[in-house]
């Protein structure tokens, strides 16, 4: 069974994930996010700095690695998120501005307006949007969506613009259920998600949930949370 963790960011994923693949003995990808291909792609400058062009190349590049961590695992794995997420980070950007943290105090969360340039940048988003799409359909037998009822993380790579999240949240359930993707949505605590999680699957779990919870925690805390223009720094002063 092909199984994405879906939701919007801050939903608590990446968490859950792991946790969830001790649980049930299940691989996860192991695709690098975005945080981690930026300051390769794009050096020198933070989420919030990438012109429309350089986003769509972050697009593509986390597309392509998506696609061949799922390729690797088979038939059987758990995945944090999907390419829906990239198509939709990009759309989103089309209504919400390029830098969503610059239009968080306006109703919405909106840009005031969007230019000829979004315009086209949206245009292009939408046909990555279809092969995105298309892909989703092909790869993936279920969904579980996660609920964002969690504050959004400061942490100085998530956008901080309630309506942004909103918007992609709502995509994102749309457009599953265009895809005829069975859903499910789960909120809760991580060990409620959990236990919702394995009864929706119908699958039987290898260990405690107290376990996997701690062996999640490590590989979560493990994480290199550094922001990307200080993994520049680190890089070039090696």
């Amino acid at each position: 069974m092909k199984i994405s963790v879906s939701g919007t960011y801050s939903a608590g994923k990446t968490s859950t994930v792991m946790a969830l693949s001790h649980y049930l003995g299940l691989p996860r990808t192991l695709a690098r996010t975005i945080r981690e291909i930026l300051p390769e792609a794009v050096p020198g400058k933070a989420l919030a700095e990438v012109t429309p062009a350089e986003f769509l190349h972050l697009m593509l590049r986390r597309h392509c690695g998506r696609a061949v961590a799922e390729a690797r695992l088979g038939d059987s794995f758990l995945s944090d998120g999907s390419s829906l997420q990239e198509w939709l980070y990009g759309a989103a950007r089309v209504v919400h501005g390029m830098n969503p943290n610059a239009t968080a105090a306006n109703e919405g969360g909106l840009a005031p307006e969007v230019s000829a340039g979004m315009r086209f940048f949206g245009e292009v988003v939408d046909e990555y949007g279809k092969a995105f799409r298309r892909h989703v359909k092909e790869t993936y037998d279920v969904f579980i969506h996660l609920e964002h009822e969690l504050e959004i993380a400061s942490d100085g790579h998530r956008p901080m613009n309630k309506g942004f999240r909103d918007t992609i949240d709502r995509m994102l359930l749309d457009t599953v259920e265009e895809l005829g993707i069975p859903l499910h949505r789960v909120s809760g605590t991580m060990p409620e998600r959990m236990e919702k999680i394995t009864a929706v699957l119908g699958l039987t779990p290898v260990m405690s949930i107290g376990q996997a919870l701690e062996l999640g925690k490590r590989e979560y805390d493990a994480q290199d949370f550094r922001l990307e223009t200080e993994r520049v720094s680190s890089t070039t002063g090696a």
